[in-house]
């Protein structure tokens, strides 16, 4: 085993497999009524992606509590989508959005500062369109309505190797149990570390699975949705 392999392994110990005591609640409680499951989910806000027939789509845009794979040849507009979510995410509740915050976790070093503040202008811009009469009587929302209490809305991390990344989604449980306003996870993307340090194909499909359930575990525990892309690692 070599010094990658060992890491490898430390690193998926690390994912905490093992049922921990609040999922061990749940169980014990018993099943879940598939009636209430259904409510729960009709009445669950979504994040909507800025496209009508995207949005149509995915069933009404990126819902919480789930996980969303985003796939796509380089240039689809992978990155564009996800700093739009983590804009998008940040729209008061007034006008239709979940007032929430966005962590983006960039793994690629694609995320542009200028782009991100020319999306939340754009926002604004759809918001004073959309609800003209609205933001006049919302006086205690314009406050908000800034590009740059977009921007301060947006935690940031910029991950340079798989290690960091494996460290960052399994700090993520105690960074939302401080930041409860988090809404969506974003991470741009998964496999791009994984594709180019790892040879052992069979241990980076374990290793990603692992992050695949932790990633899981949070959007449900946090009432939060999480997009990801890719996450299934492809062969070279």
């Amino acid at each position: 085993m070599n010094h990658t392999d060992e890491e490898a392994y430390a690193a998926l110990r690390g994912c905490d497999m093992a049922p921990n005591k609040t999922a061990q609640k749940l169980l014990l409680q018993g099943a879940q009524n598939a009636w209430d499951m259904l409510s729960e989910e009709q009445s669950q806000k979504h994040i909507t992606t800025g496209s009508g027939s995207l949005n149509d789509i995915l069933g009404g845009g990126i819902h919480c509590k789930e996980v969303t794979e985003i796939g796509g040849v380089p240039g689809v507009g992978k990155t564009q989508l996800g700093i739009q979510l983590a804009i998008n995410v940040q729209i008061p509740v007034d006008y239709g959005g979940l007032g929430g915050k966005a962590v983006y976790i960039d793994t690629e070093g694609s995320f542009m500062v200028e782009r991100v503040y020319q999306i939340a202008e754009g926002c604004i811009s759809d918001i004073m369109e959309y609800f003209p009469c609205h933001h006049d009587k919302a006086s205690s929302g314009q406050e908000n309505l800034q590009p740059e209490s977009f921007l301060a809305g947006i935690y940031y991390f910029r991950i340079c190797s798989y290690t960091e990344q494996i460290a960052v989604i399994n700090y993520l449980e105690k960074f939302l149990g401080e930041h409860k306003d988090v809404r969506i996870v974003i991470i741009d993307s998964v496999t791009f570390h994984f594709r180019q340090d790892f040879e052992d194909l069979a241990l980076r499909t374990r290793v990603l699975s692992g992050l695949s359930l932790k990633l899981m575990k949070l959007s449900k525990a946090y009432n939060l949705a999480v997009t990801a892309g890719p996450i299934r690692a492809q062969i070279d």
